[in-house]
């Protein structure tokens, strides 16, 4: 019987991914909202009844590979920011980590730079969602190394939201470069680590919200 079981299991995890992979090589050219149950399926080789024995709808289906597309991406750029190394190597190693990203996920990112102002909302709020946590452990992670000293927790979420923003940014720009014009890439990695740079610079000289001026 527990033979039976996993087997059943196994293939229930099989069609789960199928239905994934189809919607991901579907969304490469439309949004999430124009996209119908029927066109998954079929793409996946499914009956539509399959689909609603893993997920109520689409918008769950969006939401499933949100959280998909955003969890390597966390990993890699966690490792970064706990690496030792001067400012200039972190600065490069996130970059190059960034773009090694785009080419390795590209539907993935697609699909992220498309939804994140999509016209599903429950899309809409689940990558809003995953972004805020990945801020927040960004955040965790800067308030260890020693030019946080003295630094607020609200300072510290700001400086980890500009971090974060300026990663999705960076990962849009890498990927409509690949698809245009690969000589851009150099162009476009190069802009970003200037960009952080100026971050650090400024990082090293923040005092903190000025207070209200005297009248």
């Amino acid at each position: 019987m527990s033979h039976a079981m996993g087997a059943r299991q196994a293939q229930k995890q099989q069609s789960r991914r199928a239905l994934m992979d189809a919607g991901l090589h579907l969304l490469a050219d439309q949004n999430l909202a124009s996209l119908g149950v029927r066109e998954v399926t079929r793409e996946a080789g499914l009956s539509p009844a399959a689909f609603y024995r893993h997920f109520p709808d689409l918008a769950a289906l969006g939401v499933a590979l949100v959280e998909e597309s955003l969890a390597s991406l966390h990993v890699m750029i966690r490792s970064v920011l706990t690496e030792s190394g001067g400012a200039e190597e972190l600065i490069d190693r996130a970059v190059e980590v960034i773009r090694q990203h785009v080419r390795e996920h590209r539907p993935h990112v697609r699909f992220l730079a498309r939804e994140r102002h999509g016209g599903v909302r429950q899309v809409r709020e689940a990558i809003d969602a995953e972004l805020g946590r990945f801020a927040a452990e960004v955040g965790s992670a800067l308030a260890l190394q020693p030019v946080s000293r003295g630094w607020s927790e609200q300072d510290l979420r700001m400086l980890a939201e500009l971090y974060v923003d300026h990663m999705v940014s960076t990962a849009s720009a890498f990927l409509e470069a690949q698809e245009a014009d690969p000589d851009r890439e150099q162009r476009i990695a190069a802009t970003a680590r200037l960009q952080l740079r100026l971050i650090s610079l400024g990082r090293r000289h923040w005092q903190g919200a000025l207070s209200a001026p005297s009248r």
